[in-house]
This record gives C-alpha cells, sequence and structure tokens, in this order.
C-alpha cells in the first residue's frame, strides 16, 4: 500500500485580539523538534506527521500534532488557525525566522516575501522510482486545481473581503517558481529543470521550486503544494485521500505506457486561477471537456475518473460522505464570510480557531448552508 503523508501550517494568533502573532519561536521550544519546525515567517508552525498506509492512522496522528500544537500555544496565550490566509493581519507585526536563509530570501525577493503570511496543505505519496513520479505529473496536473477548490479558504487579506475562495493562492502564485508544473518525461528532465532555475540565479536552491505539484527534495515521493490550510480534519483527509488516488492512476498509466492527455500550460494556469477565485461557489474548468462546469459537477467527475483507485485503498465510503458533505456545506470561504458578515472577523478567527483545534466528524454545514457565496 502506498503511504501518504500530511505537512500541515498553521498560522498563531493572539488568543484576545485574534491578531496574527509572531510566537512560534515560543511556542516551538515547547515542541519535539522532529515534527515541528519553523517556516519562514514567525506567525507559522508547520507539524509534519508520519507516512501512513490508511487514513485512519492518518487521522489520529494529526489529532495528535494538532493537540500538541494547541497546547504549546495556549501555554503562550496563542491559539493555532488552519486556513489560507489570517483574517487579522498586519504585515509589519510578522517577523522573518531567524537564520542566514530566511535572511536572504527577505533580502532577494523585498515586498513578496514580507507578504507570505499564508499556510498550506502539502500531501506527500511514496513513490521510489523518480522516473515514474516525474512522467505521472502530467496525469495528475489536470486535476490539481480541483483539489484547490476543495480546499478553498482564504477569503480575508489584511481585513479585508478580496473576493477570491483562496486568496493564499493569488499571494503565491507571484513568486517566480510557483504555479504549474511543467511536465517532465523523466527524473533527469526533472532535475534539468531545477538545476536550470538555480543556476539562473533567480532561486537559491531546490527547496525554492514551489510548483503546485514537485518530486519532492529530501523524501522519495509526489508532494502536492497548492492547497490552502484547512481547519477541519476530514477535509484534509479527502485531499489526500484523492491525491494518493491520483497518484496511483498516474502511475499506472505511465507503466502502461500511455500518452497523457494534452493539456497546455497557459489552460492549467487559469484553471488555477478559476479555483482560486470560485472555490466551490462558482464555476471550474473541467479537465475532461477543457470547458466550464459547475465545481460539484467537476468534483463528481473526479470522483468516478480514481473509483478504482479509492477502492483499491478502502477509501470509497469515506471520500463519498465527505463530498457529500464539502458540496452540500460550501468551501470554507462561503463560512467565513457568512460569518463575517453577520458578526465580523474576530467571529470568523474564532470559528476557524474552534475547528482547528476540535475534532469532529464535519465542518459546520448549517452554518454555511445559510450564507450566499
Amino acid at each position: 500500500m502506498t503511504t501518504v503523508g500530511v505537512e500541515e501550517e498553521f498560522h498563531l494568533v493572539d488568543r484576545h485580539t485574534r491578531q496574527l502573532t509572531s510566537g512560534a519561536a515560543s511556542v516551538l521550544e515547547l515542541l519535539p523538534t522532529h515534527r515541528f519546525t519553523a517556516e519562514s515567517k514567525a506567525t507559522t508552525v508547520e507539524t509534519n506527521s508520519n507516512p501512513h498506509t490508511d487514513l485512519d492512522s492518518l487521522r489520529d496522528d494529526l489529532v495528535q500534532s494538532r493537540t500538541l500544537v494547541r497546547q504549546a500555544a495556549a501555554r503562550r496565550g496563542l491559539v493555532p488557525m488552519a486556513a489560507g490566509t489570517a483574517p487579522l493581519t498586519r504585515v509589519e507585526d510578522a517577523a522573518t525566522t531567524p537564520g542566514a536563509r530566511y535572511a536572504e530570501i527577505d533580502h532577494a525577493y523585498a515586498r513578496l516575501a514580507d507578504e507570505q503570511l499564508i499556510c498550506g496543505l502539502h500531501v506527500h505519496v511514496g513513490i521510489e522510482d523518480r522516473d515514474v513520479a516525474a512522467a505521472a505529473t502530467a496525469w495528475i496536473s489536470p486535476w490539481v486545481p480541483v483539489l484547490l477548490a476543495l480546499s478553498a479558504g482564504s477569503p480575508y487579506w489584511l481585513g479585508t473581503d478580496t473576493g477570491y475562495a483562496s486568496w493564499r493562492t493569488m499571494l503565491w502564485h507571484r513568486w517566480p517558481t510557483a504555479g504549474p508544473m511543467p511536465r517532465c518525461r523523466s527524473a533527469s528532465e526533472y532535475d534539468a529543470m531545477v538545476s536550470g532555475l538555480i543556476g539562473s540565479g533567480v532561486i537559491s536552491d531546490p527547496g525554492m521550486v514551489y510548483h503546485d505539484i514537485r518530486l519532492s527534495a529530501h523524501v522519495p515521493t509526489l508532494e502536492l503544494r497548492v492547497c490552502d490550510a484547512i481547519p477541519d480534519i476530514d477535509g484534509v483527509l479527502l485531499i489526500a485521500a484523492l491525491f494518493r488516488a491520483l497518484v496511483r492512476r498516474g502511475t499506472n498509466a505511465v507503466h502502461a505506457g500511455h500518452e497523457p492527455p494534452p493539456l497546455p500550460e497557459p489552460l492549467l494556469r487559469t484553471a488555477t486561477w478559476r479555483a482560486a477565485r470560485s472555490g466551490l461557489e462558482g464555476d471550474l474548468v473541467d479537465p475532461s471537456t477543457l470547458t466550464r462546469a459547475r465545481a460539484g459537477t467537476v468534483v463528481r467527475r473526479l470522483m468516478a475518473l480514481v473509483a478504482d483507485e479509492l477502492r483499491w485503498y478502502e477509501d470509497w465510503d469515506g471520500v463519498v460522505q465527505t463530498v457529500d458533505n464539502v458540496l452540500r456545506a460550501g468551501s470554507w470561504a462561503r463560512a467565513q464570510r457568512g460569518v463575517g458578515r453577520r458578526r465580523g472577523l474576530p467571529a470568523v478567527v474564532d470559528m476557524l480557531t474552534d475547528k482547528t483545534c476540535t475534532f469532529g466528524p464535519s465542518r459546520p454545514a448549517a452554518e454555511h448552508a445559510t450564507d450566499a457565496a
């Protein structure tokens, strides 16, 4: 059984003001170093799960790591929050994490690095053969924007509504290596691309290859990087299950010698923008027809596409139930806007931190259902 692991990034917010706060160092000193790490901004803590072959054990792992982060943050007067962006943010309050690498990034990228106040969900699926992994990305990439739409939950930036379901994506895609992964037929092609990017002087190391999917630089996995951080664990497991199924489908196609469907990079980039703009509350680009379709229709087509793979991993029943809940409830962007209109942004933060730190079976469907997109 193929392994799947998850990296979750969490904003740290002040328990009383609900503002994003640079407290990562004080929180991390209370946590095990092998599972919890810093990011470029001192407002963020990252957790790293172990690799798992089944979603039940992955869930237990995520519950444990979130619980430890919550407990450590509470001792510092802070609360962790899983969302692409923090609703109440001041750029000037976000310190850079100490270290030569982050200092160099600040210098090289200026305002772009200053505004790196975003949190994502990264999913790793184990593949030992890097040639197969590189070639499989052409089969996976067309459906990556759908995974973004399922995770979209960052409508607010600097205290205002951006009109986007995932403003994190728009901030992230300003980086020179962000966006859809170029098509590579082998690991050598992929490595040559990375070497060329480093040789250009625009990036300094493989860790700065920020494509929506990539071959991991340090473990034998394919890594999904396009998604917003997700408040509810069911949403995280949904993305993990669908991505692992897409990877299996892609690797099987490579082993069978099939040619991937043609999808020009400009169209894939457009599909990613569409998913960031609309989330689940509008149209997406349907990879099977390259035309617009309602988000729910495209999500259902993705499920049908990988049904055999989901059943292989015994994930089908859980995915069906979660997708039904998600499509009925709507995106986390919709939930945030509904609460924000009625009760203001502090209440949005409270909703997000509450769901990040509690582990019920589903997202608040009743709250979503009463709000227009």
